[in-house]
């Protein structure tokens, strides 16, 4: 198969500084309305890789992502966001990027053409066989990535990737590949754009699924949320009341007691 970077290909749109605010907005709109289309065609690739994650936690493994510059963003975005939804320890879902924490928020030169430091970067977590470790590159050619995926292989740690560009390099090193083909960006390359928001979507459908699946959310609520402020204790009280039919106050108190909803739920039924 020959690899073409769509990801690099010239804009359906040109001419955008004389466009309208007007038009700018409605163009990128309709380019972002094929997003959920693409990612549509790849659940089945979502779903097999979904399945190996769940597997690998359940035998007590850990979830990496791994990218550079929005790529690597993207998957720090949704590990960090584990803890606090789902009550998980942070050391359940983990996420790198070239270049270290100083390029979460500012671009490091060459860190992505580094072709050693990806593996260095899970080293240092002690990566092993029970782990899973998830690639995400746009390009599908960031040699940070790709080598750090190849690494894994060689010591038997499945693999997977996520990617907007179909037959690239990055899917010949991994076992269990995402392509989410979003086609050319509004402006030409930019792929922190549609392919930024594609990689958002999968990521958020991949975190939420395994959690599901590992027992983490009750009927559609997040009852191992952290409660970590008033917003978040006002929605535990809310689902205490709802589920065991209490008042305002019992709640209140339940909620203070245990510092949980599933806790506050369980002992409050084991008391009855």
């Amino acid at each position: 198969m020959n690899f073409i970077k769509t990801t690099e290909q010239e804009s359906n749109y040109d001419g955008l500084e004389n466009m309208s605010i007007s038009d700018i907005l409605t163009n990128i709109n309709q380019e972002d309305q094929l997003v959920p289309m693409a990612i549509k065609k790849a659940i089945p690739q979502i779903e097999a890789v979904v399945k190996v994650i769940i597997t690998q936690l359940k035998n007590g493994g850990r979830l990496f992502y791994i990218g550079a510059g929005t790529s690597g963003r993207m998957g720090i975005l949704d590990a960090s966001e584990c803890p606090p939804t789902y009550g998980v320890s942070p050391d359940l879902v983990i996420g790198i990027i070239a270049g270290g924490d100083k390029a979460i928020r500012t671009a490091v030169e060459n860190a992505e053409d580094n072709i050693l430091q990806g593996w260095y970067d899970l080293q240092t977590y002690n990566i092993n066989n029970r782990d899973i470790v998830i690639g995400i590159a746009a390009s599908g050619i960031t040699p940070y990535v790709i080598n750090a995926l190849k690494e894994c292989r060689q010591h038997h740690i499945p693999t997977a990737c996520i990617t907007s560009n179909a037959h690239s390099p990055i899917t010949k090193v991994c076992d269990y590949p995402i392509e989410v083909i979003v086609g050319p960006e509004f402006i030409t390359g930019s792929s922190r754009m549609k392919a930024g928001t594609a990689q958002k979507l999968v990521l958020n459908m991949i975190s939420t699924s395994t959690m599901i699946q590992l027992g983490r959310v009750k009927g559609n609520r997040m009852v191992d949320m952290k409660i970590t402020n008033d917003k978040l204790a006002q929605r535990g009280i809310n689902m205490l009341q709802e589920e065991l039919k209490i008042n305002f106050e019992e709640a209140e108190e339940l909620l203070k007691q245990y510092k949980n909803v599933r806790k506050a739920i369980s002992n409050y039924r084991k008391n009855k």
